[in-house]
C-alpha cells in the first residue's frame, strides 16, 4: 500500500524551494503577462482585487496601475517585500500581506476580482486552492489566472527537472492548471463561465547557458534541483535542459528566444 502523500510537508518544501534565489530576477521579466491579465479580467477603478501566490507583484502592479484596491498576498514574505518596493517605487497603493492560497483569511465574497500569474498552479493541494479562490471572490465577479500548459516550454522544464528530481509520489503537476479540462473540474460548480485564451511569453537571453545560469542562480525550482544533485548529475540536467532550450529557440544561434505557452483564463463566479 503506498504511503498517502503529505501535502504539508510538501508545501514546506516548496515553500523553501521559492525562497531560495530570487524570484523576483526572473519574475519582473513576466510584467507583460500581468498587464494582459488585467486587461482581460477588465478590471476597473476602485474595485476589490485579491492577487493570490503574487510573488514580487506583476499581477498587483497591473491592478492597481489600473485604479483597483489591491491586497496582494504570498506565503514568502521576501518576495512580498520586492512587490512592495516596485509599489512604493510608482506610488502604488497597496495592501501586502503573508497568506497561503489554501486558506486565505479573508471573507467569502470579499474580492470583485481574484488573480494569479505563475503561482496559484504550484499549491500542493489543488483542490483546496481553488476551492479557497472561488471562495473569496463575490458572485459575478473573475477570477483571472495565467498557467503554464503542459506542453509549452515552461511545462517540459518542469517534466525535464521532474526526470532528474522526482517529485513525491502522488504529488499533481503544477501545469495541470494549464488544461481547460482540468479547470473545470477544479472548479466545478463555482464557473459561471469560462473564457480561455493560448498566448505566449517570449524568454529572452543570450544564450542556452546564460538561461541556466540566470535560473539556476535565481529560479527557486531549478536552483534546488541543481543544488540536491553530485556534480555528473548536475551535468546531465544542465545537458537536457540546454537541449531542450535549443529544441524552443527561434532566435537561431547567435540568441535566445523561447516562446513559452500559457492559458490565460477568466471565470466568471457563478
Amino acid at each position: 500500500m503506498s504511503t498517502p502523500l503529505d501535502l504539508q510537508a510538501l508545501k514546506a518544501r516548496q515553500q523553501a524551494a521559492w525562497a531560495s534565489g530570487d524570484y523576483a530576477v526572473i519574475g519582473t521579466t513576466l510584467q507583460l503577462v500581468g498587464e494582459r491579465l488585467a486587461e482581460a479580467c477588465d478590471l476597473r477603478w476602485d474595485e476589490q482585487v485579491l492577487d493570490v501566490a503574487a510573488g514580487n507583484g506583476n499581477a498587483t502592479l497591473a491592478a492597481a496601475r489600473r485604479g483597483c484596491r489591491v491586497t496582494s498576498t504570498d506565503y514568502v514574505p521576501e518576495l512580498l517585500k520586492r512587490g512592495e518596493e516596485r509599489a512604493r517605487a510608482e506610488h502604488l497603493d497597496v495592501v501586502f500581506q503573508t497568506a497561503d492560497v489554501e486558506a486565505l483569511p479573508f471573507d467569502s465574497g470579499a474580492f470583485d476580482a481574484v488573480i494569479s500569474t505563475f503561482g496559484v498552479m504550484f499549491a500542493p493541494d489543488q483542490a483546496q486552492a481553488a476551492k479557497e479562490l472561488a471562495r473569496v471572490c463575490r458572485s459575478g465577479g473573475r477570477i483571472g489566472l495565467a498557467n503554464w500548459t503542459p506542453q509549452g516550454f515552461i511545462g517540459q522544464m518542469f517534466k525535464t527537472l521532474g526526470r532528474h528530481v522526482p517529485p513525491p509520489a502522488g504529488a499533481q503537476p503544477p501545469s495541470r492548471w494549464g488544461d481547460e479540462e482540468q479547470l473545470h473540474q477544479l472548479f466545478g460548480d463555482a464557473i459561471g463561465s469560462i473564457k480561455v485564451s493560448r498566448q505566449h511569453f517570449n524568454f529572452r537571453y543570450r544564450s542556452p547557458a546564460h538561461f541556466i545560469d540566470v535560473f539556476r542562480t535565481w529560479y527557486g525550482p531549478v536552483h534546488k534541483a541543481f543544488a540536491s544533485l553530485e556534480s555528473a548529475a548536475a551535468g546531465a540536467l544542465e545537458s537536457d535542459l540546454t537541449q531542450l532550450l535549443i529544441e524552443h529557440n527561434g532566435a537561431g544561434e547567435g540568441s535566445l528566444v523561447v516562446p513559452s505557452e500559457y492559458l490565460e483564463v477568466v471565470i466568471s463566479r457563478r
